[in-house]
């Protein structure tokens, strides 16, 4: 790959921009907003002018209910040899580029499986892609050179290339994206009307829940019409074990003590079949979830403090295997989670005692 065009600088875009721009390929950049593309290429990402001619791989990064009508014009225009997009569903696109009589066998369905609450150029970076899942959709018309230059842009952008039929994609990413934004938004809104007292009592467990609440509602929009099936049957699912929950609880107030025994069971049990879904989850690189012992360090909010802790963990031999910070509320202080190999924690501990943390148990 030597050219490519991103249309759309958004994050994704732009990312995928930067990435390409890094790896040597000469990026031009469109966007409905010329202001964005003209950011998205003061950042580094490559030019806003058009290319002279055809190039080797079109990228459509747009949001889900344009990428048919985008797609078309491009493949139209003939402005490349192969053609992909990085909408969050992959089954709905694909149908209507069908419907309108397209030639695909130029094009490719793919999401990389990474993303940010923030949204534009500004938030983009050569590597948000990083070690995540790139999902590609070929199907058996998809012509060998374009699924080519799909993985070229998986490795450039550094990517785990995943292999996968469009709607079952579109199911997995109802599961593990889609809906989990719903339901932390649905937390969230918890907290708009909340007593003053109440929310200053917000820890890391509810910062973590209503994070990606904070993206843009508009983005999220044109995500969810894309694919709102799956997606209400999951949250139907979710209803009707809230459902369950809040009957298990109502029984923990019974004077009756059967009741109460019930009502413990049912909590009982939707709180091991989260244990059993979270321990699916896969931890670092992929691999099997793995059980790090915390080192939990008090910490002054002053430049240069986790730089210390990281390079004094060096010091002592110790690599962390990921971290977490919990500042508290209205104090300059803070306390970082340092996970790390059973064996090693107690070594670090000490280490870190000797160079003046102090360490909370």
């Amino acid at each position: 790959m030597r050219t490519a065009l991103v249309i759309g600088t958004g994050l994704i875009g732009t990312s995928a921009a930067l990435a390409l721009a890094r790896r040597g390929v000469v990026v031009h950049l469109d966007d409905h907003d010329p202001e964005q593309a003209r950011t998205a290429a003061a950042l580094g990402a490559g030019t806003d002018k058009a290319p002279d001619g055809p190039v080797d791989l079109a990228v459509v990064a747009v949001p889900p209910a344009h990428v048919a009508r985008v797609l078309a014009e491009a493949m139209r225009g003939g402005v490349a040899r192969g053609y992909l997009d990085v909408a969050s569903v992959k089954g709905g696109p694909r149908r209507e580029l069908e419907s309108l009589g397209l030639d695909l066998t130029a094009y490719i369905g793919t999401h990389p499986m990474s993303g940010s609450e923030k949204s534009g150029p500004l938030a983009a970076t050569a590597d948000l892609f990083e070690g995540r899942p790139w999902v590609l959709t070929p199907t058996q018309d998809t012509d060998t050179e374009v699924l080519n230059l799909a993985l070229e842009l998986v490795s450039h952008c550094r990517a785990v290339p995943v292999v996968m039929d469009a709607d079952a994609h579109d199911r997995a990413v109802a599961l593990v994206s889609h809906m989990p934004h719903l339901v932390s938004s649905m937390v969230a809104a918890r907290l708009e009307n909340a007593e003053e007292a109440a929310v200053r009592l917000c820890g890391q467990g509810i910062r973590d829940v209503t994070r990606i609440a904070a993206s843009d509602p508009r983005m999220w929009i044109d995500i969810l019409s894309a694919n709102p099936g799956p997606v209400a049957d999951l949250l139907s699912e979710i209803a009707s074990d809230l459902d369950e929950t809040v009957r298990a609880l109502r029984a923990l107030q019974s004077a009756d003590e059967v009741k109460r025994r019930e009502g413990s069971t049912g909590i009982e049990d939707v709180l091991r079949r989260g244990n059993a879904g979270r321990a699916r989850v896969p931890g670092k690189h992929g691999t099997a979830p793995h059980a790090y012992e915390v080192v939990a360090v008090l910490i002054d909010d002053q430049p240069g403090q986790l730089a210390r802790i990281f390079a004094d963990a060096g010091m002592a031999g110790i690599n962390i295997e990921d971290v977490r910070i919990e500042h508290a509320t209205g104090q300059q202080i803070g306390l970082v989670q340092l996970m790390v190999e059973p064996k090693a924690a107690p070594v670090l501990t000490a280490a870190l005692r000797e160079r003046g943390w102090s360490i909370r148990q």
